[in-house]
C-alpha cells in the first residue's frame, strides 16, 4: 500500500514522528534504530514505510534502511509477535546483531530487549532460523579481518568472549590471516588486555 513517505519531519515523540507530506501530516512509528538517525526538525526525511491494518486502526511504520523493513516484515510474521513486539526487537538491537543471534542460536541476546521472554526468544530464533539469511550475518561481518573474521570472531563468542571484547581482538588480526593463526592471534591480545 504505502512504501515510502517522504515530507518534512515537524514532529519527534519518540517512537513516532509527524511527517508533513504536501499539507497532509502523516503518524509514523519508527524503531530507535531509525529515530537516531533523524534529521533536525524541519528538514526532508524520507522513510520505507509498512501500514498495518488492523480491526481498529492503520498505523504506518517507518525505517531507514529497506534491511530493517524486511526484518520487521519477517518478525511480525511469526505468531506472537505483534508489530509493537517487532519494533521493540529493532529498538534493542541492530539488524546485523539479530541475524548474528540467530544464526548463533543465542536466546540471552533477545532476552536483552524488554518485552522479550524466554519462550519469545526461543520462538523467535527457530522461526527466524535461516530466514534473515546469512548474508545478514555475512554482511554484518565482513570487517577488519577480511574474509575469516566472521570464523574468527564465532570461535571467540563460543569461547566465551563478549561480542564486544571479541570485536576488539578481532582488529588486531591482520587481515590476510587464516582461521586458526587468526584466532590465536586474537586469543594472545585478549590475553594482554
Amino acid at each position: 500500500m504505502i512504501g515510502r513517505i517522504a515530507g518534512t519531519l515537524i514532529e519527534k515523540n519518540p517512537p513516532q514522528l509527524l511527517i508533513d507530506c504536501q499539507g497532509v501530516g502523516y503518524e509514523v512509528d519508527v524503531p530507535m534504530s531509525t529515530f537516531y538517525h533523524l534529521p533536525p526538525l524541519g528538514e526532508k526525511v524520507v522513510l520505507l514505510t509498512h501500514l498495518a491494518i488492523r480491526e481498529d486502526a492503520h498505523v504506518l511504520f517507518g525505517f531507514g534502511s529497506a534491511e530493517e523493513r524486511a526484518t520487521f516484515r519477517q518478525l511480525i510474521k511469526i505468531s506472537g509477535v505483534g508489530a509493537r513486539t517487532a519494533l521493540s526487537i529493532l529498538s534493542g538491537m541492530s539488524v546485523a546483531d539479530l541475524a548474528q543471534a540467530v544464526s548463533m542460536q543465542e536466546a540471552g541476546r533477545l532476552t536483552r530487549v524488554p518485552g522479550i521472554g524466554k519462550k519469545t526468544a526461543e520462538r523467535l530464533l527457530l522461526e527466524l532460523k535461516g530466514k534473515l539469511g546469512a548474508d545478514l550475518f555475512s554482511a554484518a561481518e565482513a570487517s577488519p579481518g577480511g574474509d575469516h573474521s566472521a570464523d574468527i570472531l564465532n570461535a571467540l563468542l563460543a569461547l566465551g568472549y563478549s561480542d564486544k571484547e571479541a570485536r576488539i581482538a578481532l582488529k588486531t588480526v591482520p587481515k590476510d590471516s587464516g582461521v586458526s593463526e587468526g584466532i590465536k592471534l586474537a586469543l594472545k591480545a585478549l590475553s594482554k588486555a
